[in-house]
């Protein structure tokens, strides 16, 4: 059975860090692009980095582009989202998910899906 498993969300105040990670099971993470997504309340899934299976491709949406980095562990099955400069507008429920082509920032093209880790920026 394929399987994502997010950590890391937590409480931090604005200005402050945390690292997401995206364990795998079932299946080979460097196989898979992996995208991180987030979903506020009240607003649509939005796709915020991706990993290329060959990892050292990368894409970032722009409002988090200098301040979050994607990165894969392949020893590990793990991908990491570390999220630097946090503010209040990155609260959400961040999600990791997988798919076995190239990556893409639509939601509806992922396959696997995690269950999900609250971030919340509060001071």
């Amino acid at each position: 059975q394929l399987q994502l498993v997010e950590s890391g969300g937590g409480l931090v105040q604005p200005g402050g860090s945390l690292r997401l990670a995206c364990a795998a099971s079932g299946f080979t993470l460097n196989d898979y692009a992996i995208g991180w997504f987030r979903q506020a309340p009240g607003k649509e899934r939005e796709g915020l980095s991706c990993i290329r299976t060959t990892g050292t491709s990368t894409t970032y949406k722009d409002s988090v582009k200098g301040r979050f980095t994607i990165s894969r562990d392949n020893a590990k099955n793990t991908v990491y989202l570390q999220m630097n400069s946090l503010k209040p507008d990155d609260t959400a429920v961040y999600y990791c998910a997988a798919r076995g082509s190239g990556c893409g920032s639509s939601a509806q093209i992922y396959n696997v899906w995690g269950q999900g880790t609250q971030v919340t920026v509060s001071s």
